[in-house]
């Protein structure tokens, strides 16, 4: 799947309340995951995940769950709040990696070296989009399909057929968290000839432009989740679990710190 670049060693991980991130910058993500699918085989994929607060507040109380985020190849810290607490815990990370941020990256990526991309997830009508938008938007793209995310337990071994048939490289999947994780980890095997898959949340709302990403300056300020609230105020229950999860890593904290798993 290409020429695996230099440098693209195993980052660091940080231990997270028990969930794994790794320490990278933007660039440093982008050239893992290029290794990752240098490395990878059919039936199995590299897996990158973005583990956030609510994710891992999730995981305090589920073992299943916090098994499939430690099961990731690539681990972001996609939210300031995983990025703060790496600090307080005494271990901190170089950056925030936002996964849209990344997923763009891969989609140039992958029109650069004609791997083709399978599209996964959210309504029919912005999947339909994302995929017409990110054809515009990197030329040269294979699409080899697209597929909304409402498939339901029963349409999920149809849904994961029809990956596997097109024989897509790159898979990128937006069904919510932990729905996009739970995914991955139950079909990693199924997936045909992709090397690559990642979670990419509510991505596809902003590639299909349906969604704005929040203006620069609030992005380098670590606002971009107020920005995301204040659009769309039904978001609030999900940030319910900001309040808990800073005061776990603040009792963990001051109980000596995370380590290296």
């Amino acid at each position: 799947m290409g020429t695996a670049p230099v440098g693209a060693a195993a980052p660091r991980r940080v231990d997270i309340l028990g969930v794994p991130v790794d320490a990278v910058t933007a660039v440093g993500a982008l050239a893992r995951a290029q290794t990752l699918a240098a490395a990878a085989a059919p039936g199995r994929p590299a897996l990158i995940l973005t583990p956030n607060p609510e994710g891992i507040m999730r995981a305090q109380s589920d073992p299943e769950l916090r098994a499939v985020l430690a099961a990731a190849d690539l681990a972001l810290a996609d939210g300031v709040g995983v990025v703060w607490a790496a600090r307080r815990l005494g271990r901190p990370l170089p950056a925030r990696v936002p996964g849209i941020e990344l997923m763009e990256a891969l989609l140039a990526w992958a029109a650069a070296a004609g791997l083709a991309v399978y599209l996964l997830g959210a309504r029919p009508e912005v999947i339909a989009a994302a995929a017409r938008r990110a054809q515009d938007r990197y030329p040269g793209l294979r699409v080899a399909g697209f597929a909304d995310g409402y498939f339901g337990a029963r349409g999920e071994e149809a849904a994961v057929a029809a990956v596997a048939a097109s024989g897509a490289r790159l898979l990128l999947v937006g069904l919510g968290v932990p729905a996009q994780e739970w995914f991955l980890y139950r079909n990693r095997a199924l997936l045909g000839e992709v090397r690559l898959a990642m979670g990419v949340g509510g991505s596809f709302d902003v590639l299909a432009g349906v969604t704005r990403r929040a203006p620069g300056p609030l992005r380098r300020l670590g606002l971009e989740w107020l920005w995301r609230l204040a659009r769309q105020p039904w978001r609030w229950r999900r940030q319910l679990a900001l309040p808990r999860f800073a005061w776990t890593v603040l009792r963990r904290g001051r109980a000596g710190g995370c380590h290296h798993p």
